[in-house]
């Protein structure tokens, strides 16, 4: 394969064509619009996003012509109409971006980042949209919030470099110096905020069982001081703006699915710490338990690097508790034992340091083995008939929960994506206690049974 040659297109007040009227060429169309184009959409039927849109629209199908005077071609349409399309442009040496189809396409378009009139574009070819994206938002989580500041820094330099005559050669060294000062300046920020509290470089925050409204306060503030947030799947990204103007990025690992590695979220943190951000890496729950909290310490602290653990509440305690379910209760048991159900062999070496039914047992990770978890404790001597429970999405609106028993365990159905908390003992019929005696009136919640 060729190597290709990027470049930045200016589109103001030229024709560009667009094949296609679906979803994706209004997406299409409105970023052309945002350049300037003078857009024209060829389609028998055409979206509502298109038919708002200050385009020309022609309703038919695809004629060679329709790319006479054309500056820019965008084809998404079917691969049979986009081969026709890139053999018209062809013959006009046009070039055209087909959408989703590299083989009829002569220019590929990738994720870009604009930001205070820097524009960072990254294109695989064609070959690897998704790839495109995740490397898009690497790149905007590391780009410097004083780079308006640094374009005037060098806009001015510029100037005076062409009134001296400067060569070509000096300039990025002194460029460098510039920016370097600048850099230092904007970085001398208060090491404590209004409050006194402290601002470590690396704030590790646990973000509690789902609902903002559970974030501590020292959470809030060291989110209204960072640069960079590096969240988990689990954290309510929504609300997260809602206390913060840093650079957002999404390290969460789901059951699954692709995820960033737990090594690449370390580097992460170290570069941009290195470079003087303010990093807060969003873990739900608790940063130590069962959250990595520690390897993330560890890391830092063998970089030394300055970081702070900034305590969550626990999923292993708010969710049972939020659903009604105490993980302690006199006459029923003394002690909890929180364990992970990811891996049999961690569990079941767990379960082998306390005797069947003298514990509560809340089990996080562990909603796709219910069915082997359930076994293996029955196997051990734990009573079929001991009380049981299920909470998803404790403290959400997708809170789902069931209770039944450990036999029944496994034919329990929870919504899928939904982070969820297994509680095995006596105390799981308290809720039903409580039940009995809460009502509306009395404001008492214990979530929705299932």
């Amino acid at each position: 394969m060729s190597v290709k040659f990027p470049a930045f297109l200016d589109l103001a007040s030229r024709k560009v064509v667009v094949v296609g009227g679906g979803p994706v060429a209004a997406s299409k169309v409105e970023s052309l619009l945002s350049a300037g184009a003078r857009v024209t959409v060829v389609a028998p039927d055409m979206c509502s996003g298109i038919e708002r849109a200050e385009v020309e629209r022609v309703r038919r199908e695809f004629r060679d012509e329709d790319l006479d005077g054309a500056w820019w071609v965008v084809a998404a349409a079917p691969p049979a109409v986009n081969r026709q399309v890139r053999a018209a442009a062809d013959a006009r040496r046009v070039f055209v971006n087909a959408v989703d189809d590299p083989q009829h396409a002569s220019a590929y378009l990738g994720g870009v980042v604009r930001r205070d009139g820097v524009t960072i574009a990254v294109s695989t070819d064609g070959r690897a949209p998704a790839l495109a994206g995740l490397l898009r938002e690497a790149l905007d989580a590391f780009l410097p919030r004083e780079i308006d500041a640094w374009l005037t820094a060098s806009d001015q330099a510029r100037r005076e470099w062409r009134a001296q005559k400067t060569p070509m050669d000096a300039r990025r060294p002194q460029l460098l110096e510039i920016l370097n000062r600048l850099y230092a300046c904007n970085s001398q920020r208060p090491t404590s905020n209004s409050q006194g509290t402290p601002l470590a470089a690396v704030a590790l925050v646990g973000a509690g069982p789902g609902d903002p409204e559970l974030w501590t306060q020292r959470a809030v503030r060291y989110l209204g001081h960072a640069d960079l947030v590096l969240y988990d799947a689990l954290v309510d990204a929504g609300a997260l703006r809602r206390f913060t103007n840093a650079q957002c990025f999404c390290v969460g690992k789901r059951a699954g699915r692709e995820s960033v590695r737990q090594e690449t979220i370390h580097r992460l943190m170290i570069r941009a710490a290195r470079r003087g951000k303010r990093v807060v890496r969003l873990k739900g729950g608790d940063p130590f338990v069962f959250g990595r909290g520690a390897e993330e310490a560890l890391a830092l602290a063998m970089a030394g690097i300055p970081f702070e653990v900034v305590p969550g509440v626990s999923s292993a305690i708010a969710a049972p508790e939020l659903a009604g379910i105490p993980v302690t209760h006199r006459g029923s048991a003394s002690g909890f034992l929180v364990l992970s159900g990811h891996a049999a062999d961690a569990f079941e070496n767990g379960v082998k340091a306390v005797q069947p039914n003298a514990v509560s047992l809340v089990v996080l990770m562990g909603i796709g083995t219910r069915q082997a978890l359930a076994e293996q404790l029955v196997a051990r001597g734990w009573t079929a008939a001991t009380p049981a429970a299920i909470i998803c999405g404790a403290s959400t609106a997708e809170e789902w929960i069931w209770t039944g028993t450990l036999a029944a365990l496994g034919t329990s159905e929870p919504p899928a994506g939904v982070a969820g908390v297994i509680v095995i003992g006596e105390v799981v019929s308290v809720r039903d206690a409580l039940a009995k005696q809460a009502t509306e009136e009395k404001g008492m919640r214990y979530g929705r049974n299932r």
